[in-house]
């Protein structure tokens, strides 16, 4: 057995996108692997056999991330495996290729082609699918002109690079860059033919057929100037192309949509009335006939989603599933994520109770496969036989076998009379009760998330490198309803008191942690966090703020959620309430700071803009403390999850030597 690795990660098998054929023989998923040579991820199709229980790989060209069935023994999936390709994507001709191969064997066959960067493609019958793809109005489609004005619009394409027209908010997305006036567009595709389904300025954000593909129900949003929080729910009949819209008005957020059956469709929708943007969702039934909205579960409260936080994670899981009248979704149990049902009438029950985090799933006649962490473990893929947990895939089992892992100690901690928070302390590796060790308390983000008793890498590595490590969910976290996770306007305050007495209390309880060698670090809203600590207490000796917020004011008008985030979070605007955003802010107390601080941040992350990595790193520099900034080039938000593998590697190479030269 060995210690924790800092570049063990780049072994580590990723599971995503697990679907059930149509006959539930067999279920697909798809296996990530990073390559560090080419310092990127490669993605494979891979095929699990229910009745013999193996599972073995489909594709190998390590560029699959997507898939549908297009029966029982074939598979459908997008791609651009032409070398020509490649030169057109470069000259701005976007192209999508279908594929579809044998489950049992042979070589993947191109069915079309399609002139669009394709989102998802959902097959409706032979030769009839719908399909998502990227919209410009400010694009003409090539398709419809000549070679010569094919190549006129393709050099205004190359020139219009060099600069960007905005119209619009958002006008960025993180992870997607400049998306001014880009719209996901639905297109139904016949025979060869395409034809859109949704005007250019509606942006589809959900599309599930019904059981007999003749239906299909869609989320969408249509705006042209700024991006309302409301949408909308539209049916659209396949066969005569019309469009109906479902809701009668526009009071609800709706996130996801699904049949149950042909006559009634599920919403996972909020109201936002209560809690702002982050209230917790609930289920309304509307008849496909009639329109009519029904509020299938008024009670209830809880989080519809998984948020137990990793840095082993990659790719993309449906979190919801239809099978025999049922919806089947995950939501959060505390610090654990579990998988429910609901039926029509609103009746919820627990059909998956196990400590972890349960990633993906499917369900098919009442049997059920699902992508999960479970102890030390990262995902693998497990199924339910008789009521119990039967693991399946083995990808990762190198990991407990052949490293030191540490099982985080859990206490709870009461913060204020009648507030109990939980939170975790991992020991050293070779922990010696005679001596004393630093420590590193990690702040989640969100901060609408949760910590909980998984495998976390970093967490581990530094564990196995000699620290304590300590983390928690202070007030604001998900998993335990909207009044424990509703810090709207009290941002560093109940959440900077619930940390610190956490600390207190982990200090109490283990004396071999050295109180004067602390550090502390987080990311997003664990970097405002950050940034907001060293500004309150000097008890940390140094601080590692990564992907953060520190002027709300600035953060308003440069990041893609900021022109509605803040003013749910924060309350007000910049205009009417800047004494507050003034108060909120890190920034404002940057003067206090003495705690030696590295500064992480991207340059394309547009959830919290590099400007306020800077801002607060100026700060610092200019009333003279010692400080570092490390700006990654070409990364976003998602830098310490999916950035690129040597990224990764220096992300973490730099906060570990950060630490070790002031807290060793």
């Amino acid at each position: 057995m060995e210690r924790i690795k800092l570049d063990d990660f780049t072994r580590f098998k990723f599971l995503s996108d697990l679907k059930y054929s149509p006959d539930g023989r067999h279920a697909g998923f798809v296996v990530h692997r990073l390559d560090l040579e080419d310092n990127k991820y490669l993605s494979n199709i891979w095929i699990y056999n229910v009745d013999g229980d193996g599972y073995f790989q489909l594709t190998s060209f390590d560029e699959e991330n997507g898939y549908e069935w297009l029966n029982d023994d074939t598979i459908l999936f997008t791609g651009n495996r032409n070398p020509k390709d490649k030169k057109r994507l470069e000259n701005g001709e976007p192209i999508t290729r279908l594929y579809e191969i044998s489950i049992h064997g042979g070589e993947a066959t191109e069915i079309s082609s399609i002139n669009m960067k394709v989102t998802a493609v959902l097959p409706a019958r032979e030769k009839l699918y719908l399909f998502t793809a990227q919209f410009s109005p400010y694009e003409k489609n090539l398709d419809d002109l000549s070679d010569e004005d094919k190549k006129d619009e393709l050099k205004k394409r190359k020139e219009e690079k060099d600069y960007q027209i905005l119209d619009e908010i958002p006008f960025v997305a993180n992870g997607e860059g400049y998306t001014n006036k880009v719209r996901n567009r639905l297109y139904v595709y016949k025979d060869g033919d395409i034809s859109p389904v949704t005007d250019e300025y509606t942006n589809v954000e959900v599309v599930n057929l019904n059981e007999d593909k003749t239906m299909a129900v869609l989320c969408t949003r249509t705006y042209k100037d700024k991006m309302p929080l409301k949408n909308d729910v539209y049916l659209y009949d396949i066969d005569s192309g019309k469009l109906k819209k479902l809701n009668s008005d526009n009071e609800l957020s709706h996130d996801y949509a699904e049949f149950i059956d042909n006559s009634s469709v599920i919403a996972v929708a909020s109201d936002m009335k209560r809690f702002g943007v982050n209230e917790n969702h609930k289920f309304y039934l509307y008849d496909t006939g009639s329109g009519r909205r029904t509020l299938m579960t008024p009670d209830l409260d809880m989080s519809l989603f998984d948020e137990v936080g990793s840095d082993c994670r990659y790719g993309d899981n449906v979190p919801f599933a239809v099978d025999d009248g049922y919806l089947y979704f995950t939501a959060m149990d505390r610090f654990n994520s579990n998988l429910y049902r609901t039926d029509k009438d609103g009746n919820i029950e627990k059909i998956i109770n196990a400590a972890g985090s349960l990633d993906g799933f499917d369900v098919k006649n009442g049997n059920i496969i699902y992508i999960a962490f479970r102890d030390r473990k990262i995902d693998e893929l497990y199924k339910q036989d008789e009521g119990s947990e039967v693991q399946i895939t083995k990808f990762n089992e190198w990991l407990p076998n052949e490293r030191y892992l540490q099982k985080p100690e859990r206490l709870e901690v009461e913060t204020k009379p009648g507030v109990t928070i939980d939170g975790w302390v991992i020991k050293p590796v070779d922990f010696d009760v005679g001596s004393k060790y630093p420590a590193i308390l990690d702040v989640h983000g969100g901060p609408k998330t949760a910590d909980g008793d998984i495998y976390f890498h970093e967490m581990q590595y530094w564990a196995s490198h000699g620290y304590f490590v300590l983390f928690c969910n202070p007030r604001g976290s998900d998993g335990r309803g909207n009044e424990f996770a509703d810090i709207r306007g009290k941002y560093g305050t109940i959440d900077y008191d619930d940390l610190m007495k956490f600390t207190d209390s982990v200090l109490e309880k283990y004396n071999n942690i050295d109180k004067n060698r602390l550090g502390v670090t987080g990311g997003s809203y664990g970097g405002f966090m950050t940034n907001w600590i060293i500004g309150h207490t000097d008890r940390f000796k140094a601080a590692a703020s990564q992907r953060s917020i520190s002027n709300w004011v600035s953060d308003f008008g440069t990041t893609d959620i900021g022109f509605y985030f803040n003013p749910n979070e924060v309350g007000g605007n910049p205009w009417n309430n800047i004494d507050k955003y003034w108060e909120h802010s890190p920034l404002r107390y940057a003067d206090k700071v003495k705690t030696p601080t590295l500064f992480i941040h991207s340059d394309e992350d547009h959830r919290c803009w590099m400007g306020e990595g800077l801002q607060m790193f100026t700060a610092l520099k200019y009333f003279g403390v010692e400080s570092r900034l490390c700006l990654f080039h070409g990364e976003n938000h998602e830098l310490s999850r999916s950035g690129k593998p040597k990224h990764r590697i220096r992300r973490l190479k730099e906060i570990t030597e950060w630490f070790d030269s002031h807290l060793k």
